[in-house]
C-alpha cells in the first residue's frame, strides 16, 4: 500500500492505468453509486487502478474480487481504453487523470455480497436507462456510445 502522502504526488504528476468492468446480465447494466472522490454520488462502473508490477490480468482478478466480490473465470471482452480527466481526487485540491481501459462483463450467475467500500447502492440499468439518466457520470455513457459495445 502507498502512504498517502506518495499517492497524493503520484495522482498530481501522472496518470493512473485502470480497469473499469461493464458488467452485463440479462441486457442491463451493473451500475454503484461512488461514495468518494473522484466522481462522488455518480453511478459509476466498477473498477479501480493497476498497481506497479501487477499483470494485467492479476489486476482484473483482484479488481473482480475487490469490486465485485467475484472470482474471475472467464476473460472479459475488452472494448477501448478511454481517458477519463476530473477536477478533483481523494486528496483536496488535486485533479486525477485515468487511462482506462474497459471490459464488457457478462454476467450469468446472481451477484451476491456486493462490496460496499466504493459503492453505496448498485442499480441495473438499460443502456437506454443509463444514456438519458443524470445520475450516471458521462464517462459510463461513453462506454456505450464511444466503445465497442
Amino acid at each position: 500500500m502507498i502512504p498517502d502522502r506518495e499517492f497524493k504526488i503520484i495522482i498530481k504528476h501522472t496518470p493512473l492505468v485502470s480497469i473499469d468492468f461493464i458488467v452485463q446480465s440479462h441486457n442491463k447494466v451493473l451500475l454503484g453509486k461512488r461514495v468518494n472522490k473522484p466522481a462522488q454520488n455518480y453511478y459509476f462502473t466498477m473498477g479501480g487502478i493497476v498497481k506497479k508490477n501487477e499483470k494485467f490480468q492479476d489486476a482484473m482478478k483482484r479488481i473482480a474480487q475487490n469490486e465485485l466480490g467475484i472470482e474471475l473465470c472467464q476473460k472479459p471482452k475488452y472494448i477501448g481504453v478511454f481517458e477519463h480527466f476530473y477536477d478533483d481526487s481523494i486528496f483536496e485540491s488535486v485533479s486525477t487523470h485515468y487511462v482506462n481501459h474497459g471490459y464488457l462483463l457478462e454476467m450469468k450467475e446472481k451477484l451476491v455480497n456486493l462490496p460496499i467500500e466504493q459503492h453505496n447502492n448498485y442499480k441495473w440499468f438499460s443502456v437506454e436507462e443509463l444514456l438519458q439518466s443524470n445520475e450516471v457520470h458521462q464517462y459510463v455513457k461513453d462506454y456505450f456510445t464511444k466503445g465497442e459495445i
